[in-house]
């Protein structure tokens, strides 16, 4: 049985005004990424930092700190992920790089590594609140693809939420949904507990 969340993602018709534009976001669009994140640093004053950071430095600069983190981040050249615009302003964000640039996965019991091949990583996806469950989350994961592959990437990871017939709250679902991977071609390749799992692509389609 599906939720009411991952029918309304499966179910939702084209809009071609969802995300008009995605862009990796570089130092110059810095303050589209501020205007979407909102003064909560999108979640609680993450600022995108959760996987980059160890669990205490994460709480001690929890807010204006993981902001400052993130914006050197950004203005160092590193391209930490993508933007997604409609109708000229920013309404969703997608974290993209190589597995290395999170830490945090690493030292995960759960989505620690299926593998030693070399991945990059989809770890989370915030959404403005008027264009959630219009497929924004799909169309930001073949972008986030697309992009990796752009730089020599053979395999994608991400590590979504499978609710199952429960349905959680936006908040607790930020690394996406199943269902989302699902139509972006991605396939489950490992599950170590009940409602997280790793899934990958292969957008050069060599699985071997």
């Amino acid at each position: 049985m599906t939720t009411r969340r991952q029918r309304s993602e499966q179910s939702s018709p084209p809009d071609p005004a969802r995300a008009g534009e995605i862009h990796p976001l570089t130092p110059e669009r810095w303050k589209d990424l501020e205007s979407l994140f909102g003064p909560r640093g999108a979640c609680g004053g993450c600022w995108c930092m959760f996987w980059k950071l160890g669990r205490k430095e994460y709480e001690q600069k929890k807010g204006e700190g993981n902001r400052r983190a993130f914006r050197g981040v950004v203005r160092s050249g590193e391209i930490p992920g993508l933007l997604a615009y409609a109708e000229g302003r920013p309404v969703a964000w997608c974290a993209v790089a190589p597995r290395e640039a999170y830490p945090r996965l690493e030292r995960s019991r759960v989505l620690g590594r299926v593998d030693d091949r070399p991945v990059w990583s989809v770890v989370c996806f915030f959404v403005d609140r008027k264009f959630r469950r219009q497929g924004v989350t799909v169309d930001l994961l073949k972008a986030a693809t697309e992009y990796a592959k752009k730089r020599g990437a053979k395999i994608v990871e991400g590590y979504p939420t499978d609710p199952g017939r429960r349905i959680s709250p936006d908040a607790f679902v930020y690394t996406g949904l199943v269902s989302a991977f699902r139509q972006a071609g991605f396939v489950e390749v490992e599950r170590r507990s009940r409602t997280r799992l790793i899934m990958r692509c292969y957008p050069r389609g060599e699985q071997d």
